[in-house]
C-alpha cells in the first residue's frame, strides 16, 4: 500500500472521498474476495414473476459460482435450491422451463419433488441405512419486490430491511405487471465493478452519450441513496415513437443489479464476473401490455437505442480497465455533486471487505 495514501478500506466522507485503488479491479485474488465478501452475502436478482407463473415453472442462474434453480412448488410458493444433486453434484436443471413435475438429475436420474425432497434414486433401494426422505436440496431465501424475484443465502440482510425505501422513487413506474420480452448478453473486457461504477454516475453522460443526453435534462438530474440502493432521476423528453414524455428512473441495487425504468418499459441489468477483468451484462427487457405494429415498432426502437448506449458504455469501460491495469493510476477525488451514488457503492464494498477480513 502506498504510504502517502490512506487505508483504502477505511470509511470515507463524500466531501473528501477517493475512488477505490486499481488493485480492487484486477487479479484472481480480488475476484475470489468479491465472491466471498460481496456476492455470497447479498441479494441477487434472478428474474420476474411472469416467468414463473405456473407450478413447476423454473429458471436457472448462478450466484457467485453456486448453481441455483428457482421454481414454483406444488403449493404455488417460490423456492430457490442449489442446482446440485446430493449424489454426485450433477445438475437438476440445465435451462429455464415450464411445468416441471419434479427435478431430475441429468447425471444419474436422482429425482426430487418440487419441495426439494429426494423422491427416487435408481437402484438404491437395497442400500443400507439410506433414507431418501432425509435427503433434501439446500435452499436459499426468496424475496419478491414489485414482481422482481431476488434470492440470497444466510449472510444477506433481511429482505424487508434490504428493500426499505425502494418504493419511494417509483411514482407511476412500477414494473409489477410487465411481461418478459427479450434478453441480450454483452461480454465486456472490464472488472464487474468498473461497469457498476460507470452506471452509478451521470457525470459522464454529456461526454459519452450524446443521444441519451438529448433526452434527459442534465440540469434536473438527481441522484439519491438509500441503505442498499441508489437511484438517478431525470425528466424525459422524447419522440412518441420511442418513449414519449415522462420520467426516467435508474435504480442501482447493491451489488450488481440495475433497473432502468421508462414509460411502459423495464430493462434489468445483471453484472456478473467472468474473470478478474471480464464480466457479462445480462439485459432483460420487460414491457407493459400492448399490441399492434406501432407498439412493436416502439419496442424495436427501444432495443436499438439501448444498444447504442450500451456500445458507448462498453467502449469507455474497457478503456478504464486498461487504465486501471496500466500501473499509472492512483485513486482520484470523487465529484461530491455527481458521484455520490458511486461513493455510496464503494462505501458498501469497503464495509463488505472489512467484514470479510474479520
Amino acid at each position: 500500500m502506498n504510504p502517502r495514501l490512506p487505508d483504502p478500506l477505511a470509511p470515507q466522507t463524500l466531501d473528501h472521498a477517493l475512488a477505490l485503488p486499481a488493485a480492487f479491479y484486477t487479479g484472481e485474488a480480488m475476484l475470489e474476495r468479491d465472491r466471498r465478501a460481496v456476492f455470497a452475502r447479498s441479494w441477487q436478482l434472478v428474474g420476474h414473476e411472469s416467468a414463473l407463473a405456473g407450478v413447476g415453472d423454473h429458471v436457472v442462474t448462478d450466484l457467485a459460482g453456486l448453481p441455483v434453480v428457482v421454481i414454483r412448488d406444488t403449493a404455488g410458493t417460490l423456492r430457490a435450491y442449489h442446482n446440485v444433486c446430493r449424489h454426485r453434484a450433477g445438475p437438476l436443471a440445465l435451462c429455464d422451463g415450464k411445468g416441471a413435475k419434479a427435478l431430475r438429475c441429468k447425471y444419474h436420474g436422482w429425482t426430487y419433488t418440487l419441495e426439494g425432497v429426494l423422491r427416487s434414486a435408481p437402484e438404491m433401494k437395497d442400500t443400507k441405512d439410506f433414507d431418501m426422505a432425509q435427503v433434501r436440496l439446500p435452499e436459499l431465501r426468496v424475496g419478491v419486490w414489485h414482481g422482481l424475484i431476488f434470492v440470497a443465502g444466510d449472510g444477506a440482510p433481511d429482505f424487508a430491511a434490504f428493500t426499505r425505501g425502494f418504493d419511494d422513487p417509483l411514482r407511476t413506474l412500477s414494473p409489477k405487471d410487465f411481461g418478459f420480452h427479450r434478453r441480450h448478453r454483452y461480454e465486456v473486457a472490464c472488472n464487474w465493478k468498473v461497469y457498476c461504477d460507470n452506471y452509478l454516475e451521470g457525470y459522464h453522460v454529456p461526454h459519452i452519450h450524446p443521444g441519451l443526453n438529448s433526452l434527459l435534462d442534465y440540469r434536473q438530474y438527481v441522484t439519491e441513496c438509500g441503505d442498499w440502493f441508489s437511484y438517478q432521476y431525470s425528466p424525459l423528453e422524447s419522440d412518441d415513437a420511442l418513449y414519449g414524455d415522462g420520467d426516467a428512473l435508474y435504480y442501482f441495487i447493491y451489488p450488481n443489479t440495475m433497473l432502468n425504468l421508462l414509460p411502459g418499459r423495464l430493462q434489468t441489468n445483471r453484472v456478473l464476473p467472468l474473470g478478474p477483468e471480464r464480466c457479462v451484462v445480462e439485459f432483460d427487457y420487460y414491457y407493459a401490455a400492448g399490441e399492434g405494429e406501432e407498439w412493436e415498432a416502439r419496442k424495436q426502437a427501444d432495443h436499438d437505442f439501448a444498444h447504442q448506449v450500451q456500445d458507448e458504455d462498453i467502449e469507455i469501460c474497457e478503456h478504464v480497465q486498461r487504465g486501471l491495469a496500466s500501473g499509472s493510476y492512483v485513486p482520484g477525488r470523487l465529484n461530491p455533486l455527481r458521484e455520490n451514488a458511486l461513493f455510496h457503492f464503494q462505501e458498501l464494498l469497503r464495509g463488505a471487505y472489512r467484514e470479510g477480513s474479520s
